[in-house]
């Protein structure tokens, strides 16, 4: 992997972990571009660079990492439904993510969710809660469990989890942001785990990709998290629902069209 595919890959990840567009479904379409899919680091790769864009997050909300012991509970509560079902699932998922044609028909699925959602919860926004309670972390936690079919979006499926619970947009969205930290440092450390266990190892261009590509996710991911809780207050998610449609059907052309895509 060449410095400008790190950071192309970067990119994209920063741009897409946290909105409800589906960062799995972006990286099949870069990787597999760029020629460098089926690399084994390509998959740790983009594994790793998460933990810039989880440090993005304890960054911009610092104050509220470092809370009563309550905030800590909530969020572990709300992670443990994924920490227990992802690893009794672990290999059933992992064979789901080698499925193309999942990740194309769950993007146009939830697409066209996110067109009526708005609509569907419009009361909520209005008169919405700002205060989690453990149940509704809890709930959040089940509905994150959705995400594990690729595709869905663990930012899409929580932030839908806390409008059902009639959190307001910007409060779903947040702690959606907060949840992520514990998820997705729990599989960057498993991924990675398994794959020194399999005999992996970095080179001294591995280790410097891994490096520019996390310090630019990190950047991306923060100017994107504060561009979309300003958007999606104001606007909704319909467009993120017209734009999971079309990279949905993109992937779903390019596969039926024979042209090879790896996850």
């Amino acid at each position: 992997m060449s410095i400008f595919e790190a950071v192309i890959l970067a990119i994209i990840e920063g741009l897409t972990e946290f909105l409800p567009v589906s960062s799995t479904g972006h990286m099949i379409v870069a990787s597999s571009l760029m020629g460098i899919a089926e690399s084994p680091f390509t998959k740790t790769f983009t594994v790793a660079i998460q933990l810039g864009a989880i440090l993005s997050v304890v960054v911009l909300y610092w104050k509220r990492f470092f809370q009563t012991i309550d905030f800590y509970f909530k969020l572990f509560v709300a992670f443990l439904p994924a920490m227990v079902i992802g690893f009794l699932l672990n290999d059933y998922i992992d064979q789901l993510l080698e499925r193309v044609e999942v990740v194309a028909i769950m993007l146009i699925a939830g697409g066209i969710v996110f067109l009526f959602i708005d609509d569907l919860f419009k009361k909520t926004e209005d008169a919405g809660e700002t205060n989690i309670s453990y149940a509704t972390a809890v709930k959040i936690g089940f509905f994150q469990c959705i995400a594990m079919v690729p595709g869905v979006s663990r930012s899409a499926a929580t932030i839908i989890g806390g409008l059902t619970q009639k959190l307001t947009k910007k409060t779903a969205a947040e702690f959606s942001f907060f949840l992520a930290v514990p998820t997705m440092a729990a599989a960057t450390g498993y991924k990675l785990l398994k794959f020194y266990q399999n005999g992996g190892g970095f080179s001294a261009g591995d280790v410097t990709a891994l490096a520019i590509g996390n310090v630019v996710a990190f950047i991306v991911a923060m100017l994107a998290i504060k561009s979309f809780i300003s958007f999606l207050t104001n606007h909704g998610f319909k467009f993120f629902g017209y734009y999971r449609i079309i990279v949905g059907v993109v992937i779903l052309v390019l596969y039926l069209s024979g042209i090879k895509l790896s996850v």
